[in-house]
Parts: C-alpha cells; structure tokens; sequence
C-alpha cells in the first residue's frame, strides 16, 4: 500500500526547523482538508499533540504524520514539497484527486467531494 500522503525530504526539513522553532520537536505533523476557498476544500497543516482513534499514522523522515480517516481519500497519494526561490520559499501541495484548483494552489474540489467554495 502506498503512502496516503508523502512528505518530501526538503519538506520535512523544513517542517522540524518549524518545530525546532516554535518548541514543538515532540509534536505530530497534522495534514487535513476543510471546506472553504475558491475552489471549496483547502489544505491545512499543523502541529498535534495527541492521537486520536479518527487519525490514521504514518511514520515519514523520523516525523509521526497523522491524517483523519475521513480525509484519507482525499488526499490519497498527495505529494508535499518545500521549493525555495529568490522571492522566498514555500510548501507545494501536489494532489492527484484535485480536478479543479484556484491560482493560489491552496483551494482545490475533487470529483467526489466539492466542498464549501466561497468568493474570493
């Protein structure tokens, strides 16, 4: 089976500077969807301290990902990366179930699951 979502190396740097950062080493990477944005579901990443029975595990560059359940479809072979330029550096969020997505990358909809889309 493959990964739900695969954290790349250069993101995963990134993401334990963050935790270093912000005193989070001992934290988890939560990667999710909601509703909302252009486009009606958008990503959100962020820091967790518990697991709960909802999450699915997965262990990626020593770093505890955990994903809801109700997302896993959603963001089933999703690919994260970190690209720095000169205008500064961000993360990449490539997935593969996103049929439709807006000029800022973070709003996307699937086939099955069109979300909340708001106005931009």
């Amino acid at each position: 089976m493959s990964e739900i979502v695969k954290i790349t190396e250069a993101a995963a740097y990134q993401i334990k500077d963050m935790m270093k950062e912000h005193e989070e080493e001992n934290s988890y990477l939560r990667v999710g969807v909601k509703g909302g944005g252009c486009s009606g579901l958008s990503y959100g990443m962020g820091f967790e301290h518990e697991i709960t029975e909802e999450d699915q595990v997965l262990e990626q560059h020593d770093m505890t990902i955990l994903i809801k359940k109700e997302d896993a479809a959603i963001l089933n072979g999703t690919i994260i990366d970190y690209k720095q330029s000169m205008m500064g550096g961000g993360f990449t969020i490539d997935n593969p179930n996103a049929i439709a997505s807006c000029g800022c990358g973070s709003s996307f909809r699937t086939a099955t699951n069109t979300g909340t889309p708001e106005n931009c």
